[in-house]
């Protein structure tokens, strides 16, 4: 099996290799910016769409335009070409939105080299090779494994890091379990399984929030763009980027442990963009509980559902298993005893009480299992789950993969899905 993988480290450039870095990134943004209007431009005059290898030939131009562009490497600029030209793909088949102008200080400062004989990467001696940046060090922590692809520079919080891709053949791997899960994201509990063992929230914004708005009402107070206000802008930096950095330790650890424990995974398949959206309206027509909607939106961001989401899908593909999205519609509203879908039978938050039979579980529980018993619907054949039908057979299949009777009410948490 062929494995794609990367790896990111971080270098210690000196000073003039910083501001070459500085500058590749700065020029690899104004080409951006320059060919998405140009692009802009054709369309407004009923143009077709130039693709990245017509949009290579712009770059002639601009260099005599603007003779900076030419103190890149050219491969970082035609690269560029390649990342507008797959960004609006995306656009075309509507998986993404219309690509955006990149600003100074607000996009990721970054350039790549696409082509493996472009760069050298020295494990032994823990250095990289770079076109006309010559050798950086870089702080060795694991082995790189595989053929490397290409290389992508990065800076983040005031530190430069390098990413590799590799590619390299793998055994096919047999899953080393065999039981089939449904999991309920949430934000009370991070992720509740069918199993009726539970994953506590990490909120990593949530513990950061009250030092984060103080950093920030200093940097208000701060002329800007002044020394000082740059200092206060660089420790907030340093904040936003350890909140990051625990809140993907947490994902990484528990879906690695979901991963390894369960053949088959079933996920609702959320959008999480559309369930953060504001609810601040216009002036012709304003938002209702705005405050609260804000509040409930930060909470959901601060889970990272969507990240979550892609390292189990990755980490099941490695590991030859599997995950399933299936519909997220009433999961919490139908009872798994009977198939009856009410909003009356969430009585509260946490509780769920069936009016029809009087079921009653966790909220959180009883969502997981729903989300089960519409994944080995999808397994038996029916792509398309009806919320409202009966759901006693699958519910005993359930019951039967998770080897328990229908989990109780309460639940069991789950410590030893977050590794040591």
């Amino acid at each position: 099996m062929l494995r794609l993988q990367a790896y990111k480290f971080e270098i210690t450039p000196n000073g003039e290799q910083i501001r070459m870095m500085r500058q590749y990134a700065g020029n690899a943004r104004k080409v951006w910016n320059m060919a998405l209007d140009r692009q802009e431009k054709n369309y407004e005059a009923d143009e077709r769409f130039t693709n990245a290898f017509g949009m290579n030939g712009w770059l002639p131009e601009w260099k005599k335009e603007f003779p900076f562009l030419r103190e890149s490497p050219a491969q970082t600029l035609q690269q560029v070409m390649e990342n507008l030209a797959e960004a609006y793909k995306k656009f075309f088949k509507k998986t993404a939105d219309h690509p955006v102008f990149k600003k100074k200080g607000k996009s990721a400062d970054n350039f790549r080299f696409p082509e493996p004989k472009q760069f050298t990467v020295d494990q032994d001696n823990s250095r990289i090779k770079l076109p006309k940046l010559g050798w950086i060090r870089y702080r060795n922590s694991r082995a790189i494994l595989g053929v490397p692809k290409n290389i992508t520079i990065s800076a983040k919080a005031g530190k430069w890091f390098f990413s590799v891709q590799t590619e390299r053949e793998v055994d096919q791997p047999l899953h080393p379990a065999t039981s089939m899960v449904g999991i309920d994201v949430g934000i009370t509990r991070f992720a509740t399984l069918s199993d009726a063992t539970y994953i506590e929230p990490l909120s990593s914004f949530r513990k950061y929030e009250i030092k984060l708005a103080k950093y920030q009402r200093r940097m208000s107070r701060k002329t800007k763009f002044s020394n000082n206000w740059k200092k206060a802008k660089a420790r907030i930096q340093k904040i936003h980027n350890r909140i990051g950095n625990v809140r993907n330790d947490f994902l990484h650890k528990t879906t690695t442990t979901i991963s390894k424990n369960h053949a088959i995974v079933c996920i609702e398949n959320l959008r999480v963009g559309n369930m953060s959206r504001s609810a601040a309206g216009t002036i012709e027509t304003p938002g209702r509980s705005v405050k609260a909607k804000s509040g409930l939106n930060k909470s959901i961001l601060d889970q990272g559902w969507g990240e979550f989401r892609r390292q189990l899908e990755y980490k099941q593909i490695w590991l030859r298993g599997e995950v399933l999205a299936v519909p997220p519609q009433n999961t919490s509203r139908t009872c798994p005893a009977c198939g009856h879908v009410s909003a009356d039978n969430r009585k509260t938050q946490a509780k769920f009480e069936c009016t029809e039979c009087g079921y009653e579980n966790n909220a959180d529980i009883v969502g997981a299992i729903n989300v089960l018993n519409r994944g080995i619907k999808m397994l038996e054949g029916q792509d398309t789950v009806d919320a409202s039908a009966g759901c006693e057979s699958t519910a005993q299949i359930a019951c039967e993969v998770n080897g328990a009777v229908m989990p109780s009410a309460t639940g069991t948490r789950r410590s030893d899905l977050v590794l040591a």
